[in-house]
Formats: structure tokens, C-alpha cells, sequence
């Protein structure tokens, strides 16, 4: 069944940001270009994201517990350190140079756009070196 919620949930999220054009990184440089011309679009996508997350956290703030896990995996860690706001900055540049996400990157691959292949190929290629750097090493 989580694997069904699973699939669920990121085709409901795939076929938002598909409605949305959001799989379009013009759209998302054009909402970054504040001196030419700027686009809004993401800014009521972003902010409707906002409205339905907090709706979802209040009512799982009303929950025992999750229906489909033991519990909510909510981190302990909520420190603001070096590795956070480095890797946010990383995030952003990226998002910046490239108009994807991996949400929309991922989503996008199915529809053979080139500059999405090419961005999930090269977020793969970063996981996996994150991984051999980090293996045995604590994240947190």
C-alpha cells in the first residue's frame, strides 16, 4: 500500500507541475529574471505549494500518527550550519543555471526533453560522488 501512496502522490505532483508548466525551465528563468522580463507564474505555483503544506502540517499535527508508518519522520536536527546553507547555495546556483528542480526534472524525463535528461544524469553523477565522499561518515 505505501508503494501505491507513493506513486500516487508523485503522479499527483508530476501532473501538477505538468498543468502548472513548471517542467518548462523557461518558465523558471523567467521568474528569476527580475531585470527583463519577469514572470510570476512560479510565485503563485511556490505559493499555493505553501497553502497546502500548511494545511497537511496542521492536520498531521492532529495525528497519532501517520496512516501508512509508525510515526512521522520529522528530523531532529535543526541546526542552520555550513553544510545547509552551502548546499541550499548549491541548490539555488543550479536551479539559476539549469530552470529545473529535480521535482521537475524528474518528471520531465519522461517526455524526452533533452536539458532534463542531461540535469537528472548530472544530479545522479552528484548523489552517487556525495555518496562515495560520505560513505561511512556521518550526514548530520
Amino acid at each position: 500500500m505505501k508503494i501505491v501512496a507513493a506513486f500516487a502522490s508523485g503522479l499527483l505532483f508530476g501532473l501538477g507541475l505538468a498543468m502548472s508548466g513548471m517542467l518548462d525551465p523557461a518558465r523558471v528563468l523567467g521568474f528569476l529574471d527580475f531585470a527583463g522580463a519577469w514572470d510570476p507564474s512560479l510565485a503563485f505555483v511556490l505559493g499555493g505549494a505553501v497553502v497546502v503544506s500548511m494545511a497537511g502540517t496542521r492536520v498531521a499535527g492532529r495525528m497519532r500518527r501517520p496512516a501508512l508508518a509508525e510515526s512521522f519522520d520529522i528530523p531532529a536536527n535543526r541546526r542552520i550550519d555550513v553544510k545547509l546553507i552551502g548546499g541550499s547555495a548549491m541548490f539555488g546556483i543550479g536551479w539559476g543555471l539549469a530552470g529545473f528542480c529535480p521535482g521537475p526534472a524528474l518528471a520531465a524525463v519522461p517526455l524526452g526533453i533533452p536539458t532534463a535528461l542531461i540535469f537528472v544524469a548530472a544530479m545522479l553523477a552528484g548523489m552517487w560522488c556525495f555518496g562515495i565522499m560520505n560513505s561511512g561518515a556521518r550526514t548530520n
